[in-house]
């Protein structure tokens, strides 16, 4: 597995490239100490299996690179590493098309099973009980309808096996946790995107959020109250039909 760290503090390099060569003797990582240098890094091989992204570099806004690298490298996941614990940049990271976030302060343990979530397949985000920092930082009104709805929704929402939903929704549940989009979903299930798009509406109704962010993140917090913690507790729960 080939990882890129991009992070300009080297003692934060240095710790992180530790942690993740534990995760296997045949795990190569490299690391950029700038927007610039991840650049060049990602032009000159764009094979990483990885990609671990410092939010606030010197020369680059980390989401500014996030929405590039989504951009030109989709098959690349990346895992956004901040000093930030703030459920506002979580929730923009993950609706930024990041595969997970996790705060500096977190434990190498921490570290290691979201690196791992994310290299199954699916999505990490910390666990949040911060939903009044969204809404204080909501400022236009369709970000404050989002951050009640957030905030009311995650603290109401039921088990996974109380949503009710019906097999076909599952399928596309499964998915959108993947990051997928409406396209891909329907060629992987093998439907319209009209049906997929009814399908993720029920999804979100049944989950009481009003965005695919919401659900990713409602979910994955569901499944870190349940015990489970990562996709493949999702995926013994009720997983994708081929």
């Amino acid at each position: 597995m080939k990882v890129l760290l991009i992070d300009d503090h080297p003692l934060i390099l240095a710790a992180l490239q530790s942690v993740i060569q534990g995760l296997g003797d045949n795990v190569v990582v490299s690391s950029a100490s700038s927007g610039k240098a991840a650049r060049e890094a990602l032009r000159n091989d764009s094979s990483f299996d990885l990609v671990l992204l410092d939010l606030h570099l010197g020369d680059a806004d980390g989401f500014d690179l996030l929405t590039e690298f989504r951009s030109q490298y989709p098959a690349v996941p990346v895992v956004v590493i901040s000093a930030s614990d703030r459920t506002s940049d979580v929730i923009r990271s993950i609706d930024m098309g990041a595969m997970g976030f996790v705060p500096k302060r977190s434990s190498n343990e921490t570290l290691v099973e979201a690196l791992q979530q994310v290299v199954s397949g699916g999505v990490y985000v910390p666990p949040m009980n911060m939903a009044s920092d969204v809404i204080g930082t909501a400022s236009t009104p369709a970000q404050r309808v989002q951050s009640e709805a957030y905030e009311a929704g995650f603290q109401t929402t039921p088990s996974l096996s109380q949503l009710g939903l019906t097999p076909r929704q599952t399928d596309v549940l499964a998915l959108l946790l993947k990051g997928q989009p409406n396209k891909l979903i329907a060629r992987e299930l093998g439907l319209s995107v009209e049906t997929v798009k009814d399908h993720v509406a029920a999804v979100l109704r049944a989950l009481n959020v009003s965005s695919r962010t919401q659900a990713v993140i409602a979910v994955s917090q569901m499944l870190k109250l349940q015990g489970s913690g990562t996709p493949g507790g999702f995926s013994a729960w009720n997983p994708v039909r081929r």
